[in-house]
């Protein structure tokens, strides 16, 4: 995981634009990969984990936005379950596959797709506000201002309704690929550079991407907690596990469709998941 941090981000819209080549050019191989199995999904199979759905409560007739969506699964999962869903992403690749899928499921006329940035988010939506705003695993590492995240998300949620996220725990960042030697920085707000080239989900053989060059920001849980609150939302969960959803680290244990540290290893924390509420008008 080559990198480099400290680096002065080389103008406003440069890590944007970077960032959403890289994401342009991997949407056709996930749609493809076995990783996101799409024919399974199509065949029924939720993408969400089964603690989001009871973390969140029933959203049946509830109206949900998900903000950096990608191609739409976790989207068309909480449409599956009866919300009315608007998916937002600033890949136009992603939008037009997330359309594409949500025709093939069948769930066209339960959501919407909307390529935007997300900081865009309350003038690409009309000014509209949801009962829940989801951002789902591995989405804010791609913020570098994660202050004007949460003013953004306070702005959509509806009075009394709830911001929900799912996302990798931040300290699993600071380790290596190979081994649990801290090797980057936990506090990085000029955020790091990375060329890597491929992707995290499987690659058909011979294929070599281009556009290799991304910029990721390690938000700590004590600025997520704090933005948000800042933000006017009330905190009612921040909920830890002690499990991943892919091998972080070649010795982690699969235990169905998670994975776990060895117990030879010491426990980390390796996902978490964070309910706020904005007060009812």
């Amino acid at each position: 995981m080559p990198g480099r941090w400290g680096d002065e981000v080389g103008g406003a819209g440069e890590w944007r634009d970077l960032n959403r080549r890289a994401w342009n050019e991997r949407v056709p191989i996930h749609t493809a990969s076995a990783f996101y199995d799409v024919e399974g999904f199509l065949a029924g199979r939720s993408s969400l984990r089964d603690f989001e759905p009871a973390e969140v409560g029933p959203v049946d007739g509830a109206t949900l936005l998900h903000l950096q969506c990608h191609f739409g699964q976790d989207t068309l999962s909480w449409a599956r379950l009866g919300a009315s869903v608007v998916g937002l992403d600033f890949s136009d690749t992603a939008i037009t596959a997330a359309i594409d899928l949500a025709s093939r499921a069948g769930l066209a006329d339960r959501a919407e797709f909307l390529c935007a940035d997300v900081y865009d988010a309350v003038a690409a939506v009309g000014g509209r506000q949801f009962d829940v705003v989801y951002t789902g695993l591995g989405a804010l590492v791609w913020l570098p201002d994660i202050v004007r995240w949460a003013g953004v998300v306070a702005d959509l949620v509806a009075p009394g309704g709830i911001l929900y996220v799912a996302e990798f725990h931040p300290v699993a960042d600071v380790f290596d690929d190979d081994d649990l030697r801290a090797n980057w920085p936990y506090f990085n707000p000029d955020g790091m550079r990375f060329d890597d080239d491929g992707t995290y989900t499987d690659v058909p053989d011979g294929t070599v991407t281009e556009h290799n060059g991304t910029w990721n920001w390690t938000h700590p849980i004590g600025s997520v907690v704090s933005a948000v609150i800042d933000a006017g939302l009330t905190v009612e969960l921040l909920h830890e596990f002690d499990f991943t959803l892919w091998p972080r680290w070649p010795f982690l244990e699969q235990r169905g469709f998670t994975w776990h540290l060895p117990p030879d290893r010491p426990s980390l924390p390796l996902m978490y998941s964070l309910r706020a509420r904005k007060p009812a008008a």
